[in-house]
């Protein structure tokens, strides 16, 4: 369905078009992934295809802009709005792989002061220690795996 344009919506900047149809896409997977079943999946097990969905979908924006400097500021801008921060973090050395805001987090740790999990380098994980994030389902996002 088309979004609704009114005189206080801001129209899309030039070359917007280009990046639309990808985006949308983006939008139709992630309505599927709401509305999929969440018949015996643990509460958090049920968010892993939105994060994943989501990561994805800002990751394509920041390759476009920072990467192959194909689009303008204001044509990231406003899709990615509410993703800032996760972008903010992909520009700092160690965090280029970070998969969610919620991994760097200290507050929601086992351990007072660590981070998730799937920030261990893969050289430092015991072997046959299955890695898999709590909160998005990652399988390792440090900058050394």
């Amino acid at each position: 369905m088309p979004k609704i344009r009114t005189s206080r919506t801001k129209k899309a900047p030039e070359g917007f078009e280009e990046i639309e149809p990808i985006l949308e896409d983006y939008g139709k997977k992630m309505r599927d992934a709401e509305n999929e079943s969440h018949e015996g999946k643990r509460k958090s097990e049920s968010l892993w295809p939105i994060m994943r969905i989501s990561h994805a979908r800002s990751r394509y924006i920041y390759e476009l802009y920072y990467k192959r400097e194909a689009i303008s500021k204001d044509e990231w801008r406003g899709p990615s709005r509410s993703l800032l921060g996760l972008i903010a973090k992909w520009k700092k050395t160690g965090y280029e792989k970070l998969c969610c805001l919620r991994c760097i987090q200290t507050r929601d740790m086992n351990y007072q002061g660590s981070t998730c999990i799937c920030r261990v380098p893969k050289a430092q994980v015991r072997a046959g220690t299955v890695v898999e994030c709590v909160h998005c389902g990652c399988r390792g996002c440090s900058s050394d795996s």
